[in-house]
């Protein structure tokens, strides 16, 4: 299995992923924007926006490859000449409150040392806690993790709380999900075809997972004060993916497309100045809840 094989599964899975979203949204179709990159390679990058569910959303599938720079030897680690990155990003901003922002991203990588690794991960953003669609969400993710290695779920979901956390704000991002980095076939006692599998079986599961979210949200009433506090929340979005998202860093360091690697921000965010909830309130309980190591599946 060879790395243009892992970049042509990925694009299939873009394309999956695309059409059962345009059927979740139900009005609105992606834009396409195709774009190369001087050092070498490119990608596809989806955006879907005005939606009857989606304010705005990206899947960006990409295939970059070129000489490793002196920035991305001092910043990212990387030891080796060449690298070859390929993958598939998803970030969506729902209008409603009520409908959560969610992220995937599945990748593949591998430098010319012949050292390779999978990574990504799926998290659930919230603008309001709901701890059954939490324990939903979470499920899904046990389901797919157990089929391939039943140690997955809690090492990747430990590592998610770590990696989904804004530590100037003490607070998660959401209620977390999963996420792996370097992984590879001798980390976990499988095959490479089958961490391929694992990474696919998660881009399935995606808008299957998101649709369950998207129902139990779609058709309550919205106040403007509750789209206010929408907007505040993914201010903090904002906030972790501008500091300390490392596939943002990887992509402007390595001199990748700005417009793809920022469309993970949404439309509209606020910041406001020691906005404080009112006690016992649904966005108190989500504040509250915003915490390391909570068992969602039995919250």
């Amino acid at each position: 299995m060879n790395r243009e094989f892992i970049a042509e599964q990925f694009k299939v899975l873009q394309d999956h992923i695309c059409k059962r979203l345009e059927e979740v949204d139900g009005k609105s179709v992606f834009i396409e924007d195709l774009w190369k990159r001087d050092e070498g390679g490119g990608g596809r990058t989806r955006i879907i926006k005005d939606g009857t569910i989606l304010e705005k959303g990206g899947v960006a599938f990409s295939e970059v490859h070129g000489p490793v720079s002196e920035i991305m030897h001092k910043q990212l680690g990387l030891d080796g000449e060449s690298f070859f990155a390929t993958g598939v990003s998803i970030v969506l901003h729902p209008n409603s409150p009520f409908v959560p922002i969610i992220h995937m991203n599945v990748r593949y990588f591998e430098m010319n040392t012949g050292v390779y690794w999978f990574g990504g991960g799926i998290d659930l953003t919230p603008h309001y806690i709901k701890p059954n669609q939490a324990a939903w969400f979470h499920a899904d993710l046990k389901n797919v993790c157990d089929s391939y290695n039943s140690t997955f779920y809690e090492r990747f979901k430990s590592w998610a709380d770590d990696y989904f956390y804004l530590p100037h704000r003490d607070e998660t991002r959401g209620v977390g999900g999963i996420f792996f980095d370097h992984l590879t076939a001798e980390d976990c006692h499988l095959t490479k075809e089958q961490l391929l599998d694992f990474c696919l079986d998660l881009g399935r599961l995606f808008p299957e997972t998101y649709e369950k979210q998207v129902l139990a949200g779609k058709d309550l009433e919205v106040k403007p004060d509750q789209l206010n506090w929408r907007n505040l929340r993914r201010g903090r979005y904002v906030e972790f993916n501008l500091v300390h998202d490392r596939g943002t860093k990887f992509g402007l360091l390595s001199g990748g497309r700005t417009e793809s690697i920022l469309m993970s921000l949404p439309k509209d965010a606020s910041w406001e100045y020691g906005f404080t909830p009112e006690v016992d309130s649904p966005e108190a309980f989500t504040l509250n809840n915003l915490k390391k190591g909570i068992d969602w599946l039995n919250a």
